[in-house]
């Protein structure tokens, strides 16, 4: 009788299952392994997360409210409002993140640190994607109803001041306007026989040359000294100091109203930076207490393992 020979079950290639005959040929490469993400817990935690924020940011509200003694003259500045709004506001979503991601791990039922930490870094991404969705909607409501309510305003001014200029033109002969404005730009040369509306008219051409090309030729600027000493009924010299004066606080206040512009400029850039440094530690800190409320809520090796171990005893 010829010997048989034993099968090896671990033997590599082959795969033996218990109760069967036939040998089956393991796949190559590395085994296919589980899926061990839980989105039900994960949307779950997420949800517990945004509830509870917004639970205790409404608390925060009553809170602050009570706060508010208008018949006393005892109520906190703004500022100090707006500190502790920005605080109150941070710990709410902390604490909502710490539960989420705590309930999400829980409810997943994994034993292991990193799959917990990893379905908190879950509950945090929902949470914050809901809470940004939300945060929009209530924003873009708001801004919808300041702007009907600044275009119905501007509705009725825009019909006010159509009507008041129709009034207006109705009652303005354009030929006439046409034919003041030719008697102004033309007419004597000599800024004393000139009427008062031709010196004016001279004078506001001379002003727009001065601000569009930055300076006057010499020329340009004895006839605005002329024009401005017969308007004045100054002489010519007192004309040609007013006008330097003019010059000089022209610039001043250009140079101001630069120098305004660049502070404000770079104001709000700073306030930009410290605004999004602001964000992205409220993200970062959130991030945090999402993984440690889920590395908390991860169950126990020792009591899954005793749990199967009764399981099969009890088998």
């Amino acid at each position: 009788m010829q010997a048989r020979t034993p099968i090896d079950p671990y033997a590599a290639g082959s795969a033996t299952v218990p109760g069967a005959a036939a040998r089956v040929a393991a796949p190559e490469g590395a085994p296919s392994l589980p899926s061990r993400v839980s989105w039900g817990a994960i949307i779950a935690g997420a949800v517990i997360a945004v509830v509870i924020g917004f639970m205790l940011n409404i608390l925060g509200v009553a809170v602050g409210a009570t706060a508010v003694d208008a018949v006393n003259r005892d109520t906190p500045s703004a500022s100090s409002f707006g500190i502790g709004a920005g605080i109150w506001l941070l710990v709410a979503n902390l604490i909502g993140l710490l539960v989420g991601g705590y309930a999400a791990a829980r409810l997943s039922g994994t034993a292991d640190k990193t799959d917990a930490s990893l379905h908190g870094v879950g509950v945090w991404a929902i949470g914050f994607m809901v809470s940004a969705l939300l945060l929009g909607n209530l924003v873009s409501g708001a801004a919808s109803s300041i702007g009907s309510a600044a275009s119905s305003v501007l509705g009725g001014a825009g019909q006010a001041a159509s009507s008041a200029a129709s009034s207006v033109a109705n009652q303005a002969n354009p030929q006439a306007l046409m034919e003041r404005a030719r008697a102004s730009l033309s007419g004597p040369s000599e800024p004393a026989r000139m009427t008062t509306e031709q010196r004016g008219a001279e004078i506001t051409s001379l002003l727009g040359t001065r601000v569009a090309n930055g300076s006057l030729t010499d020329a340009q600027r004895q006839r605005l000294s002329a024009l401005v000493a017969a308007e004045a009924g100054i002489p010519q010299q007192e004309a040609a100091q007013r006008i330097q004066s003019y010059e000089a606080e022209a610039q001043r206040t250009a140079r101001e109203a630069e120098q305004s512009a660049r502070q404000a400029a770079d104001a709000a850039a700073t306030g930009t930076s410290t605004a999004a440094f602001a964000v992205f530690g409220a993200l970062l800190l959130g991030l945090i207490a999402a993984v440690v409320g889920a590395r908390t809520g991860a169950r126990s090796l020792l009591a899954v393992g005793g749990a199967t171990v009764a399981r099969r005893r009890t088998a």
